[in-house]
């Protein structure tokens, strides 16, 4: 079912899914910053994670589509996310890589969530947790990736935008 034709949810069960969607994201910059930098193992990360307080507020499908879908594919991830890069991978901060996998891994596999929010998730996740102006180097990151991710609904939003200007 489109999301056009899609039956509206009440605004508190919208607002619901976003927040525990939210919070796995949380959760999962946490996961991917051990796996990053501990190297540790996913499945002790993922254990380890699942016994935080607060987690069982978290939306525990998208916990593990991120976590699992970002591990298994750091590398494709990566390669993504390089061309953008103004250094080497190495060199970015292990806050924003995390972050900067989760976007692309968002924007490539969950096409339920609209591309302008994964990117305003991460910027605020690279606000909360990252450096001083992290924010705007995930932005700039994701913004670059979007249209070769999501051609389509990109196009549509900015012609919308056009449109509306024009009015």
């Amino acid at each position: 079912m489109s999301e056009s034709t899609a039956p509206a949810q009440p605004a508190n069960k919208r607002a619901s899914v976003k927040a525990g969607r939210s919070r796995a994201r949380v959760f999962v910059v946490q996961a991917l910053y051990q796996f990053i930098v501990g190297r540790n193992d996913t499945e002790d990360i993922n254990v380890f994670t699942r016994e935080l307080s607060g987690f069982h507020k978290a939306d525990s499908v998208h916990y593990d589509a991120l976590l699992f879908g970002c591990t298994e594919h750091a590398l494709a991830l990566d390669e993504l996310i390089k061309p953008l890069l103004d250094r080497k991978i190495e060199e970015v901060s292990p806050i924003e890589h995390t972050i900067m996998w989760m976007g692309a891994y968002e924007l490539q596999n969950c096409l339920d969530i609209p591309w302008r929010v994964v990117i305003n998730e991460s910027i605020e996740l690279a606000k909360e947790f990252g450096g001083t102006d992290g924010h705007k180097y995930v932005n700039a990151v994701l913004n670059g990736l979007a249209p070769r991710l999501r051609p389509e609904e990109v196009e549509h939003d900015r012609q919308n935008s056009k449109a509306k200007v024009s009015e």
